[in-house]
């Protein structure tokens, strides 16, 4: 009896922990400019996400920068536009931008950053995508992302 119960108790464990959300993910970022993903799903019950950015090329940041830069789908070119003149200390990005809900630093051949935001800033109703600010990166690295 005890053992059915123990292996009933491990099964329930091992389900609740298939059923809980993954609350980040990784994206790799190439010299060809191109992200491992177009899409990013958020499930509603996370209350942070986390988007890690690794860089698989040989490029410095300098040459083949990337990071990763979350807003809502209308505001990506205008940020990236805005944020040409920030230059690579700035990450590419105006200080202080509202229109950016997230982002990483710019980073180079196998360099990784993260960074983690409150999906409570994200509204169902909303188009939201992520995309490159480094120079002319946008044409070719960005994506969408969507709360589930």
């Amino acid at each position: 009896m005890f053992a059915k119960l123990a292996a009933v108790s491990l099964l329930t464990l091992a389900s609740s922990q298939l059923m809980a959300a993954e609350c980040k993910t990784t994206i790799d970022s190439t010299d060809q400019m191109a992200f491992s993903t177009k899409a990013i799903e958020i499930d509603k019950s996370c209350k942070t996400f986390t988007v890690e950015l690794t860089h698989s090329g040989s490029l410095p940041k300098n040459v083949m920068g990337h990071n990763f830069v979350l807003s809502k789908e209308a505001d990506m070119q205008p940020i990236a536009t805005d944020g040409l003149s920030a230059g690579i200390d700035k990450n590419y990005l105006k200080e202080g931008d509202a229109r950016v809900i997230a982002h990483t630093k710019i980073i180079g051949a196998k360099e990784t950053d993260s960074v983690t935001f409150d999906v409570s800033k994200l509204d169902a109703a909303e188009k939201y995508g992520f995309f490159c600010s480094f120079p002319g990166h946008i044409s070719m690295m960005k994506g969408t992302v969507t709360l589930k």
